[in-house]
């Protein structure tokens, strides 16, 4: 395609939204108009499955469960009063909660104010939050964030060190909406452990962000935590960041969580219009599905061009990866959807994998991040007449253009600059691009059964551990993994048994081994 041509197809596929300062450029996708018209007769169910979505529909079939995230940024739309009520009461309860936290006015026993924030929850409950406080963070804010958002307990330890004597100034958010999130309540009982081990009573420095009623819910309140928030059923953990479960930390850090609803409206409403071509986030789906053949054939690489933007590949990650990522579709048949998703910023990752993304397995399509303003105030000149942005800029241009001379496949997000509106405006634009795209090749985007299934597993794993355990006190003398395993009725899971006995061997509780390591046939456990 010569430069005219070039030109032209750019001014044809370039999306602009006035108001929000948006450019999606999608021109250099390699869709024909023939696919064009072939795909755009879809999107009319699409758009009338976000329709009733937005209306209250049963989107969850499992759970029974509608899908109301939009309403947290527009509360008229909820299906009903109460609903509404419910949005607009949350909101105030965690402006109020904010502002008193920040100015003193909640502050823990014996202490004049709370200095940091400690975030406990696990992939929705942590990487909106992490996201937005990368983003958009200030520099300096009244309480600095830390989280804890696996159940290592090296890495707890590590951040509890950090912390070292203001955890006593710490305010713990535990956040998960049935309470029973093992890593969470792992995460919460180790410091819970910590802070008594100070003398401090935890209660009066935690806040829970739960399902009303749940097992949080009733610990928080009969021990008389300082304040509880709801994670409505209606919100999935992968679009939760507009609830409790973002804007609580958001606000305690002095982010404006109104600017940021705002600009999730703000792209709620272009991404409601009935029409593939004026609307940004039916054309995202529409190249997906061209980038992957609409089965996921090729990876989501995501690039963008920002410090503040890190994480936004990780946050990303979930939502299309949780959404998209499943066995069957609709209507029962196996069809192994999904896109994955990866990436890191640019230019620094561009030293890392564009030779391969240019040169190599020709397996992915790119969506680069472009943010137009390079920082607040004058830039120095690194040469005459550039600037180190200019460079970013031409890094960016520049590593588009080597892609498509390769017949790679790129996408173009950009925005003004990086802040709360710009960052709401892009968690909507992703959150209804995974949505209409789902509708596309007919699945169903809000529920999750893969992971509930290791949930599932991993407790099957403890079970066995409890089995082995016992099995080997009530022999009181040394026995093989098979003479285990078959003790309990679990011959078929030797290599799990093992694997279980040696972590517990390794860390030096309750077994050790005896004999060669090698040779796990002749290898013997008894118990300490």
């Amino acid at each position: 395609m010569d430069a005219a041509s070039l030109w032209q197809r750019y001014q044809d596929w370039l999306y602009y939204h006035p108001g929000l300062g948006f450019y999606l450029d999608i021109s250099r996708m390699g869709f024909d108009q023939s696919f064009v018209e072939a795909i755009e007769p879809r999107f009319d169910q699409a758009f009338k499955s976000m329709d009733a979505l937005e209306a209250g529909a049963i989107a969850n079939p499992d759970e029974g469960r509608m899908v109301g995230h939009y309403w947290l940024r527009d509360p008229d739309l909820a299906p009903n009063p109460d609903l509404r009520a419910d949005v607009e009461q949350t909101l105030t309860q965690i402006e109020s909660f904010a502002s008193q936290v920040r100015t003193g006015g909640i502050y823990p026993p014996g202490q004049e104010h709370f200095t940091d924030i400690l975030s406990i929850g696990i992939g929705g409950s942590a990487l909106g939050p992490q996201f937005v406080a990368q983003a958009i963070g200030p520099d300096f804010p009244p309480l600095d964030i830390h989280f804890i958002d696996n159940t290592d307990p090296e890495g707890i330890d590590r951040t509890l060190a950090r912390l070292h004597d203001r955890l006593a100034t710490t305010l713990v958010i535990v956040t998960s909406k049935s309470g029973g999130t093992p890593e969470t309540r792992n995460g919460m009982l180790e410091v819970r452990y910590r802070i008594e081990q100070m003398g401090l009573n935890f209660a009066k420095q935690a806040v829970a962000v739960t399902g009303i009623g749940s097992k949080l819910d009733n610990i928080a309140r009969s021990e008389g935590w300082l304040a509880t928030f709801p994670m409505h059923d209606w919100v999935g953990g992968r679009t939760s960041e507009l609830s409790a479960v973002g804007l609580l930390p958001a606000a305690l850090q002095g982010i404006d969580i109104r600017s940021i609803l705002g600009g999730a409206k703000e792209m709620d409403i272009a991404t409601r219009v009935p029409d593939l071509r004026h609307n940004p986030a039916a054309l995202l789906a529409m190249a997906w599905y061209y980038g992957g053949n609409g089965r996921g054939d090729k990876d989501m690489v995501v690039l963008p061009y920002k410090d503040s933007l890190l994480l936004f590949s990780r946050y990303l990650q979930q939502l299309v990866m949780e959404s998209l990522g499943k066995e069957k579709d609709l209507d029962g048949n196996v069809v192994y959807q999904g896109i994955a998703v990866y990436g890191n910023k640019g230019s620094t990752d561009q030293h890392a994998y564009v030779q391969q993304l240019r040169e190599g397995v020709p397996s992915f399509f790119v969506t680069f991040i472009e943010v137009l303003r390079d920082r607040q105030g004058t830039s120095v000149e690194v040469e005459p007449g550039i600037t180190s942005g200019d460079y970013l800029s031409g890094l960016l241009q520049g590593t588009r253009r080597a892609l498509f001379e390769k017949q790679r496949d790129s996408i173009t997000v950009t925005i003004p600059e990086v802040n709360a509106h710009m960052v709401g405006a892009l968690i909507a634009l992703y959150e209804r691009a995974v949505g209409l795209y789902a509708s596309l090749v007919n699945i169903n985007a809000y529920h999750q059964p893969g992971v509930e299934a290791g949930k599932k597993a991993a407790a099957t794993v403890l079970d066995l551990q409890t089995q082995a355990l016992a099995t080997l006190r009530q022999a009181g003398q040394p026995l093989t993994l098979m003479d285990i395993a078959t003790r309990i009725g679990a011959a078929d899971q030797v290599e799990t048994i093992y694997k279980i006995l040696r972590h517990l061997h390794t860390n030096q509780r309750e077994v050790s081994f005896q004999g060669n390591p090698g040779d796990l046939a002749q290898l013997k456990v008894v118990a300490l």
